[in-house]
């Protein structure tokens, strides 16, 4: 790939996350959203026109099958991601898969393999790894400023008035649904960043009738700390993240996964440090994805192919433990 011409995305599945990362994929000057695709035609026109994009297809085969794209940002429901990735991948494009990056580690497994096999990049989609509050904040704890972490306390929780009764993704277990996967993942994400894989996880649920979780509260077990984490439907929360250690604490704002700045607090000495976003965020996923291309690399060394495995493999532990289970 020539250094210097922009590198071709495009977006499959144009929900809510996805009109969010087109906003941001105009402000990356080396990128350009060429192509679009929903089974919605005119949904797919629509978000097209809207975004000066070129090109509108009404199926998923059309857009990965276009050899004018280079990357695929895939922002389906979660049933699909494995085999969306997969098809992509053999396809000769990149791919950027919203997180989590499959429904559980077998299908994760599945799509890694594909990555290294046609040797083309591959990273699930967890922004919040590439936000310059949690980098820097991220940056702090391993350089032991706040001490052994003992204790970590994150949530992630909105409430949903009314779920529509077919086909809402939040509750529809043939395409996903829950709590725990839509926005439960964000703390076990940063539980696994700062401490890595529990040695014991507990977990309770609340359960909508459809068989998905409402309601997920954890406790992670490490052999010298524990986390307390929580995510939601049915309820608001403060979206905050605390990180204790023995010498301070490191506070990450609301919305913390998409957090503008951090408290710093050791001795009981507080300082902010603001570092607000370009865009909403999504800005910051995209360049790395655009270094790693040009640098002829399949994965990130940020958020890595490992690191997903990892991550998944901590939702298949909380899954079973309360009992969650998707159809095949």
């Amino acid at each position: 790939m020539k250094e210097n011409r922009k590198i071709r995305w495009g977006i499959i599945g144009l929900g809510n996350i996805a009109h969010q990362f087109a906003k941001d994929l105009l402000l990356v000057e080396d990128a350009e959203l060429a192509a679009v695709a929903s089974r919605d035609s005119e949904k797919s026109k629509e978000f097209a026109e809207k975004y000066q994009c070129k090109k509108a297809y009404s199926t998923y085969d059309d857009i990965i099958n276009d050899d004018n794209i280079d990357i695929l940002y895939i922002a389906t429901p979660h049933n699909s991601h494995a085999s969306l990735t997969i098809k992509g991948l053999q396809n000769n494009k990149h791919i950027l898969c919203e997180k989590p990056i499959a429904l559980n580690y077998d299908d994760a497994l599945q799509m890694i393999q594909a990555s290294k096999a046609n040797t083309k990049f591959f990273m699930e989609a967890f922004w919040t790894r590439f936000n310059p509050s949690f980098r820097e904040a991220f940056s702090r704890i391993k350089k032991g400023e706040i001490g052994e972490i003992k204790y970590i306390n994150a949530d992630f929780a909105f409430y949903v008035e009314k779920f529509g009764n077919i086909g809402d993704r939040k509750v529809d277990m043939k395409l996903g649904g829950g709590a725990l996967l839509d926005v439960g993942v964000y703390p076990l994400f940063l539980c696994y960043i700062v401490l890595g894989i529990p040695t014991e996880i507990v977990a309770k649920s609340n359960f909508h009738t459809s068989g998905a979780d409402l309601q997920t509260s954890m406790i992670l077990q490490y052999e010298n700390a524990q986390a307390i984490l929580h995510s939601s439907f049915v309820s608001t929360s403060n979206i905050k993240a605390t990180i204790n250690g023995t010498k301070g604490r490191i506070n990450l704002n609301t919305m913390w996964h998409e957090a503008q700045s951090y408290i710093l607090n050791i001795e009981n000495h507080e300082e902010e440090f603001l570092l607000p976003t370009k865009g909403k965020g999504f800005t910051y996923e995209i360049e790395e994805c655009h270094q790693c291309i040009k640098g002829n690399r399949i994965e990130s060394e940020l958020w890595s192919h490992q690191n997903s495995l990892d991550l998944i493999k901590i939702v298949d532990l909380v899954k079973n433990q309360i009992g969650l289970e998707y159809p095949s």
